[in-house]
């Protein structure tokens, strides 16, 4: 299996994805499986070759509650039965019974006992290399403003799209590893992108040449990746196990950090990392312990004093160096997800509701004084992670849009005071905009009644001024031209499309067919960390 992985990486990688990715999870009540029916027989018998005797994955993705958590039940039933088109996964319609069949999606939604593993040794034996031949020109295959490019995730067949982003065409689609997640980054000069699957599989794809160069597995189930601004470095975060891993610009492990207290007691799920360019350094969010971690990869990072000091300022203690090391701010609350103002001197994150009062909250945190301070007046549940900042009048605002409701607040960044709060038709994912357009553009793609409509807000007057609707479709996720002329959003169904709008008529330009195109990235807006994007 190792030699065949070597040989055929993307082939055998796209092969056995067979579960759609959703974007919601959705637990159904199901009939107690019968006594007489052993699924982790039938497991073994049917699906251990190609997903792992402990459910991990090898040609196929890993089965496990956490892998899984956002596919809805009745498409694991029906995969199971029917199969995938154009992949080894084939129906066992006819060779197990209705029972059987249920017993086994039932089965592979519980944990895992002993709980898999996945070490330093694991990750590096995982990893495939395909370099491009001795000689290889540094030029594309292609011609396009490579600027300018979109790479489209399409979700419903684990596919990418690359896009021209002036003539909008394909100019090339390929297979990807199973259920993307986090967002390709892009090293600064657009050459190469980094996808992060559930999976915990790390992609390097060499957009110039359209191959696939490198590949590793970073952990079991893996939140996002993060590619400092150099290129040199990418930092994985994992759910499973709970665990950070560094890699060099190839892929190759430098370091594995384990997501826990500084005196080992207990540990987290890492549920965000992000560069921070100008800090020189990686920020992770920890999903269920209250600190943020700052890691440099500045060679002259100051040294780190942990411990039991007076204050960490007066350099009491013992240091650590300040290079690849562990820097913590100590928070009230756990953060599920955050991003940065334009400065990147604070983060400002969102937490899950707490178990006391059932609320979500929202707080700023300074990385330069290492505390919070401020919470943010949201209601509902935000989503900064797709928040957005612009300048309105005399100052800078947040916007975010929010998962608990249909409203978009907006935030003063000088006193972290509500500016406005926008109505919406319903609750939202994602927000964007553009430094050379007025208008800030929002889905309501979780409400079941606004799905289909994208809300359109000048951000001079903080006042809604448009919709676009896709009547009885999910209409979510747009992203800008280079220029900020056009505005793509896609239709987020299996015969989906991504939808070419003008950013100032609002009008439909062109429309090109995709399977449920979850997101577009434009690589320029991505690198020059536009305001209108998340970074």
């Amino acid at each position: 299996m190792h030699n065949i992985l070597q040989k055929y990486p993307t082939i055998i990688s796209a092969a056995c994805f067979f579960f759609a990715s959703n974007v919601f999870a959705q637990t159904l009540p199901t009939a107690p499986t019968p006594p007489s029916i052993n699924a982790a027989a039938l497991y073994q018998q049917h699906c251990a070759s190609c997903h792992g005797e402990q459910r991990t994955g090898l040609m196929g993705p890993a089965l496990l509650p956490e892998s899984l958590e956002r596919t809805r039940a009745p498409e694991v039933l029906r995969v199971i039965k029917e199969g995938r088109q154009a992949t080894q996964m084939m129906g066992f319609g006819d060779l197990l019974s209705g029972a059987e069949i249920q017993a086994l999606a039932d089965w592979i939604r519980t944990p895992v006992v002993p709980a898999p593993r996945w070490t330093a040794a694991d990750i590096t034996a995982s990893r495939i290399a395909t370099p491009l031949p001795a000689g290889t020109p540094n030029t594309p295959l292609w011609q396009a403003d490579p600027m300018n490019l979109f790479v489209v995730v399409e979700g419903g067949d684990h596919h990418i799209s690359l896009l021209d982003g002036d003539k909008f065409e394909v100019i090339k689609r390929f297979p990807s590893r199973f259920a993307l997640h986090g967002g390709p980054k892009f090293t600064q000069d657009g050459r190469y992108v980094f996808f992060g699957s559930r999976d915990g599989w790390i992609t390097k794809y060499d957009l110039y040449r359209l191959q696939v160069v490198a590949e590793v597995r970073a952990g079991l189930n893996m939140r996002n990746v993060a590619v400092s601004a150099d290129g040199q470095w990418v930092m994985a975060a994992n759910y499973l196990p709970h665990t950070l891993a560094l890699f060099d610009a190839d892929l190759n492990l430098v370091k594995t950090y384990d997501a826990a207290t500084q005196d080992g007691t207990s540990s987290s799920r890492a549920s965000a990392v992000y560069d921070a360019t100008p800090r020189n350094s990686f920020v992770v969010a920890l999903k269920d312990i209250p600190e943020i971690w700052e890691i440099s990869y500045d060679k002259n990072a100051e040294p780190i004093y942990d411990g039991l000091v007076h204050d960490y300022k007066m350099k009491e203690g013992i240091s650590k160096p300040g290079f690849l090391n562990v820097r913590r701010t100590p928070l009230t609350e756990p953060l599920d997800d955050f991003f940065f103002d334009q400065s990147y001197q604070h983060a400002l994150g969102a937490t899950r509701p707490r178990k006391g009062d059932g609320k979500p909250s929202a707080q700023v945190v300074n990385l330069n004084a290492r505390v919070k301070v401020a919470d943010l007046p949201i209601a509902g549940m935000p989503h900064l992670g797709s928040g957005i900042t612009f300048a309105y009048k005399d100052t800078t605002v947040l916007a975010s849009p929010n998962l608990g409701g249909g409203a978009i607040d907006v935030i003063d960044m000088k006193n972290w005071q509500t500016v406005r709060t926008i109505p919406t038709p319903g609750a939202g994912f994602f927000m964007r905009s553009h430094e050379n357009t007025p208008y800030a553009w929002t889905d309501s793609m979780m409400s079941p009644t606004a799905k289909d409509t994208l809300t359109i807000i000048d951000k001079r007057t903080l006042e809604p001024v448009a919709q676009v609707r896709e009547p009885g479709k999910t209409l979510a996720h747009i992203e800008f031209t280079k220029d900020g002329r056009y505005a793509l959003a896609s239709v987020w169904e299996m015969d989906g499309a991504i939808i070419v709008l003008d950013a100032r008529s609002f009008k439909e330009v062109k429309r090109l067919p995709m399977v449920k195109p979850v997101g577009k990235y434009n690589v320029w807006n991505k690198i020059s960390r536009s305001e209108g994007t998340s970074h």
